[in-house]
């Protein structure tokens, strides 16, 4: 039954995973991360993700450019 565990349990994903799953560039994953919310774990040096917290942060309107502050930008 322990591989039962094994199945269920969803895997921590890198930065570089997070850009490739939603098609955006690493820095713009630092970004949001930083300014946005974008949930995120440290383990020592490494920024780690699940990828479902980050699925239930895009579909909350978390990467929504019109929801943040553009301030600095020229229009």
């Amino acid at each position: 039954m322990a591989s039962a565990d094994a199945m269920t349990t969803e895997p921590w994903v890198s930065v570089e995973q997070v850009a490739q799953h939603l098609g955006v560039a690493k820095d713009t994953v630092y970004r949001w991360r930083e300014h946005r919310g974008l949930p995120a774990h440290r383990v020592g040096r490494l920024w780690k993700f699940k990828l479902s917290e980050v699925d239930d942060w895009v579909r909350a309107g978390g990467a929504d450019e019109e929801n943040n502050e553009r301030s600095g930008k020229p229009t």
